[in-house]
C-alpha cells in the first residue's frame, strides 16, 4: 500500500498514485482522533464533480479488505467514484472499533469525528468532488460511527447507510455500549430518539437532515435487531414522519423493505433480512459482487447496489 502526502493548498492537484489502488494519505489535517486515512482512486480517473463515498469498517476488520469484500471498490471503479476509507488504530481501541459511543470522539469538531471530517475536506479538494454528493456508510461499529457523522455534520453529507449499527445516543461508555448492542433500550421514545440527534448538530443545520438507508439481519447475535428499528424511528421522526412506514414491501424473497417519504426518493429506508446474521450482505450473482470475508457474507442481495441506488448514484438495486 502506497503512502501519499497531499497538499491541501492545491485544489486542482490529483493524487500521484497508481489508479485502482488503495493508498494512505498522511497530512490531511491535525487528526485529533489519530485515525489512518486511506483513499481509493478508481482506474477511471474521477471527473470533477463526481460523488465521494466514505466507507467505515467494523471491529477487527482491515479497512481496505472490507471495502473490497463488500463490493465498494468494484462499484467505485466502475462508476469512477473515489473513496475515503478511514481506518481505526489498535492504540485507540484494542478491537479496532470506531469509538461511536465516546462523547470525545463523536462530538462535532473533536476526536475521531473531526479526523473523518478532515479526511472528507481534503479528499473533496484533491478529487474536485461535488460537495452536495458526499455519502458515508459503515458496518457495525463503523455503522454506528456513520450515524454519528450524519448527526455531527448533517450539512456535509447528503445521505448515509448503516448496516448492523446503533441509534444515536444509545450509549456514552464502553460498558453501556456493550449492553445496548446486545439489548436495545426498550424505554426510548421517538421524540427522545430524535432529540438525541438534534442536540448533536449545530442549530443552523437542524432543518435539513441527511437521508438514511438502514440494514439489519434478523439472526444478528452481536447487535440486537431492535436497534435498527430504533434507528429507523429516530431518523424518520427527524424527517417529520409518523411511526407507520409510507410503504412496506418485499422486493425479493427473504427481504423486507420499509420506507418513509416519497416512493422515488424516500428519506429513510429499513431493510430487514430475517435469516441473515451479523455481516455486510453481498450477492455473489450481482455485478461487482464482492467476496465473503470477516463479517461480509452472501445474503442473496447486494447492499452496495441498493444503497447506491437509494443515494441516487446507481440505477436500481442489483
Amino acid at each position: 500500500m502506497a503512502t501519499l502526502a497531499w497538499s491541501p493548498l492545491r485544489a486542482s492537484a490529483r493524487p500521484g498514485i497508481a489508479t485502482g489502488h488503495v493508498a494512505e494519505v498522511t497530512n490531511f489535517g491535525t487528526n485529533p482522533g489519530d485515525l489512518r486515512m486511506l483513499v481509493f482512486q478508481p482506474a477511471r480517473c474521477p471527473r470533477a464533480g463526481a460523488p465521494l463515498i466514505v466507507v467505515l469498517h467494523g471491529c477487527r476488520q482491515d479497512a481496505a479488505d472490507f471495502a473490497r469484500q463488500a463490493g465498494w471498490l468494484a462499484l467505485a471503479d466502475r462508476l469512477g467514484i473515489p473513496l475515503v476509507i478511514p481506518e481505526q488504530r489498535a492504540s485507540n481501541n484494542r478491537s479496532r472499533c470506531f469509538n461511536w459511543f465516546r462523547p470525545d470522539d463523536v462530538t462535532r469538531g473533536r476526536g475521531e469525528a473531526m479526523s473523518i471530517r478532515q479526511m472528507v475536506r481534503n479528499a473533496v479538494m484533491q478529487f474536485g468532488s461535488d460537495r452536495r454528493r458526499i455519502y458515508v456508510v459503515g458496518l457495525s461499529a463503523g455503522g454506528a460511527m456513520a450515524a454519528a457523522m450524519l448527526a455531527a455534520y448533517p450539512a456535509v453529507f447528503a445521505a448515509g447507510a448503516v448496516v448492523a449499527g446503533m441509534p444515536i445516543g444509545a450509549a456514552n461508555t464502553s460498558p453501556m455500549a456493550l449492553l445496548r448492542m446486545h439489548r436495545a433500550d426498550p424505554f426510548r421514545t421517538r421524540a427522545g430518539l430524535a432529540a438525541a440527534v438534534a442536540e448533536r448538530a449545530p442549530a443552523s443545520a437542524r432543518r435539513v437532515w441527511p437521508r438514511l438507508s438502514i440494514w439489519q439481519g434478523g439472526r444478528d447475535r452481536t447487535v440486537d435487531p431492535a436497534n435498527a428499528e430504533m434507528l429507523a424511528a429516530q431518523w424518520s421522526a427527524l424527517h417529520g414522519f409518523a411511526a407507520p412506514p409510507t410503504a412496506d414491501t418485499a422486493p425479493i424473497p427473504g427481504a423486507r423493505r420499509r420506507t418513509w417519504g416519497r416512493s422515488t426518493s424516500p428519506a429513510v429506508e429499513l431493510w430487514t433480512l430475517p435469516d441473515f446474521a451479523h455481516a455486510f450482505p453481498i450477492d455473489a450473482q450481482a455485478t461487482d459482487p464482492g467476496s465473503p470475508g470477516p463479517w461480509v457474507a452472501d445474503g442473496g442481495i447486494s447492499a452496495v447496489h441498493h444503497i447506491a441506488a437509494f443515494w441516487g448514484i446507481e440505477r436500481g438495486g442489483r
